[in-house]
């Protein structure tokens, strides 16, 4: 990063600081507030949630039925609800399948399960290329989706947020519920990435043995 860059992110974060002591100081917010909002993005919001999710549709046949029947309820099971995931609808990516998840009118987005939302995906190039060119789209993330699996696409809105079930990766059959939930990626659960194994065996003898 330039010293440039840096001064302006410096800049950036007196402004922030100076901006937050004086609303606290004119009572307009609660540094006890302010506290539980930043804990909850660091430890309770964030696509470790969704992974949890993923993880367990994986290794219990029953869940994985509950959730693509109802994924709300089903998501509910595991204690994530809220911050605009109160209404969920999961597809799954099979053989024959690939689901690509968008907001073509904002950034609709479940972030109690996948946290923030990357830029790209607020950004108006993929919010308008998605729907009509996915596959392309797809190609840029490194995703090469064969001709003869069907890409469907689906439009968040403010009403129902939309997560997808990647394919488990072959190889991962004596991995434990813990050790697939690191697999899992946020954009495998947008849909932009498929879930890859670690790039060597050790790697993958690591991850087992933690």
């Amino acid at each position: 990063m330039s010293s440039r860059s840096q001064h302006f992110e410096s800049d950036i974060s007196l402004r922030v600081r100076a901006i937050e002591s004086l609303l606290i100081e004119k009572g307009i917010i609660d540094p006890a507030t302010i506290d539980v909002i930043i804990d909850a993005y660091e430890h309770r919001i964030g696509p470790h949630n969704g992974a949890r999710i993923v993880a367990r549709a994986w290794i219990d046949p029953d869940f994985k039925q509950r959730l693509l029947t109802d994924g709300t309820s089903a998501i509910a099971e595991l204690g994530l609800t809220g911050f605009s995931s109160e209404h969920m609808v999961v597809v799954e990516n099979t053989p024959e399948v690939h689901n690509l998840i968008v907001c073509t009118l904002c950034s609709c987005y479940p972030w109690a399960i996948l946290g923030l939302p990357p830029t790209w995906y607020k950004s108006f190039a993929y919010r308008s290329r998605a729907v009509i060119d996915p596959r392309g789209v797809l190609r840029e993330f490194g995703l090469e989706i064969p001709d003869h699996v069907e890409v469907r696409v689906w439009d968040s809105n403010a009403d129902l947020r939309y997560l997808v079930l990647p394919e488990r990766p072959m190889g991962t059959e004596t991995m434990t519920e813990v050790d697939l939930v690191s697999l899992v990626t946020r954009n495998a659960m947008i849909g932009t990435a498929k879930v890859q194994l670690p790039n060597s065996p050790a790697e993958l003898v690591a991850l087992e043995n933690k």
